[in-house]
């Protein structure tokens, strides 16, 4: 139903001064004026809630987490069916994230190193990985030795391009789906570049992550004590990798 709305009432009104919202209804109805009840106030460094009641107000301050709960009340929120190896689902400002385990395994993978030239070709052990999806976006990756079981547990650098330093990945070209559990085998099946935070990703190769490539190209398991620490579980649960430089 289409509403007309009174000018927005100041802080020290009052809830019969406030005005009210009036229904745009055929003459000749008696639809009574819908009162100002509640206010929110959004500043740039606060929230300043005023409720109009009894012919008085009440202002105070309330922080977002007040707002999110209040409108949480009258929702219902439910992840679906999560992806078989799903370690935890989370939502974000940026929407609804999944972090997807994938256990130590071989990959095959390509390499475009050289412009106007055929990719190279790889079969890399890596160490188990953790992917955080969400639908249409590249993911984020990192490595951990053991499927994660507790937030104090540690999380690597995953030794591969395309990785910025936060561990989230670069889309490039290539156009993820919508499908969570499949966002892990996108990620290997996109041709890799020499991009990204590239150094560091190695103890033996700090410098050189093509090298390290070169090395573990045809094995069958890759060497965990090569892996370097990035942060912790607790880090990816929280969202603060994407504040990590």
């Amino acid at each position: 139903m289409p509403i007309s709305s009174s000018v927005p009432p100041t802080s020290s009104q009052t809830n019969d001064q406030a005005g009210a919202f009036h229904w745009a209804v055929p003459a000749g109805m008696e639809v009574p004026p819908d009162q100002l009840k509640l206010r929110l106030d959004f500043y740039e460094e606060a929230i300043v809630m005023i409720a109009f009641e009894d012919r008085q107000n009440t202002i105070r301050l309330v922080s977002a987490t007040d707002v999110a709960l209040a409108i949480a009340r009258d929702s219902e929120f439910s992840s679906g069916f999560l992806p078989k190896d799903a370690l935890w689902w989370r939502s974000s400002r940026t929407g609804q994230e999944v972090a997807v385990w994938r256990p130590p395994k071989v990959w095959r993978v390509a390499l475009m190193a050289e412009p106007l030239k055929p990719p190279r070709r790889f079969s890399l052990p890596m160490p188990g990985l953790v992917f955080i999806c969400s639908r249409g976006h590249p993911p984020g990756v990192w490595a951990a030795k053991r499927r994660p079981a507790s937030p104090e547990d540690l999380v690597y650098k995953a030794p591969a391009f395309n990785i910025f330093s936060s561990g989230l990945s670069c889309q490039g070209t290539h156009h993820y789906g919508a499908d969570l559990n499949q966002l892990p085998e996108e990620f290997f099946r996109a041709f890799f570049s020499p991009t990204g935070d590239t150094r560091g990703r190695s103890n033996k190769h700090p410098d050189n992550l093509l090298a390290l490539w070169e090395e573990l190209d045809g094995r069958e398991k890759y060497p965990n004590d090569d892996l370097v620490q990035h942060g912790r579980v607790k880090d990816l649960l929280e969202g603060k990798y994407k504040s990590w430089r």
